[in-house]
């Protein structure tokens, strides 16, 4: 009996956290309200506060456990989570490692633009999620860096820097790319983002 409570337990929280995403993306994070999740939840009101105190709260669900789970990011001593091949990848700094990287990680944009582009509507109202954004920006920012440190290449003070050029590029490109768009197809939008990365952050020929 218990382990039939716990069950039913995570399915609604599993529905309030579909039902939050699908919303903030059809409707948008502002206009949405907790009756809307729980309604469309199948649920109610007070359900949706035994689980979240707010929508807040959903929308850092959403982004600790499910797109950090997305994108292979895990727990980190360091800061809160970190994705160890991106380390890898900026260590090794070569163009065809760096490529193969970016081309990967771009069969899942699909995947995971619900969440960042939720991230960043929630952001632009909330003060709150704001401040997990660029915290949670700043965890990938550090797997840069600490491929940087690891190779010691460019000059120190210049590492962070190209990290944040980095990821901020990654993060617009992956969220707004689609098939054409910008008038580039999806292996030459690869190319030049590719040349970008190696350049700012890349181990030089």
């Amino acid at each position: 009996m218990a382990r039939l409570r716990a069950a039913q337990r995570e399915m609604t929280r599993t529905l309030l956290l579909d039902a939050g995403l699908d919303l903030f993306v059809s409707k948008g994070y502002a206009t949405t309200t907790v009756d809307d999740i729980a309604t469309a939840a199948g649920t109610t009101r007070v359900t949706f506060y035994a689980y979240f105190p707010s929508k807040v709260e959903v929308v850092k669900a959403l982004l600790a456990e499910r797109l950090n789970a997305l994108l292979a990011r895990v727990p980190s001593a360091e800061r809160g989570s970190t994705e160890n091949e991106l380390v890898a990848v900026v260590e090794d700094g070569s163009p065809e490692r760096i490529r193969s990287w970016l081309a990967t990680t771009s069969e899942r944009w699909d995947a995971i633009r619900p969440y960042t582009t939720t991230a960043h509507a929630a952001a632009a109202v909330d003060p709150e999620i704001r401040t997990l954004l660029d915290e949670w920006l700043d965890e990938a920012i550090g797997d840069i860096r600490d491929g940087l440190d690891r190779a010691e290449r460019f000059p120190a003070t210049t590492r962070h820097f190209r990290s944040v050029l980095a990821i901020t590029e990654l993060d617009h490109v992956a969220r707004q790319w689609q098939p054409d768009r910008w008038g580039v197809a999806r292996d030459e939008m690869l190319d030049v983002l590719a040349e970008s990365w190696v350049a700012s952050i890349g181990r030089r020929r």
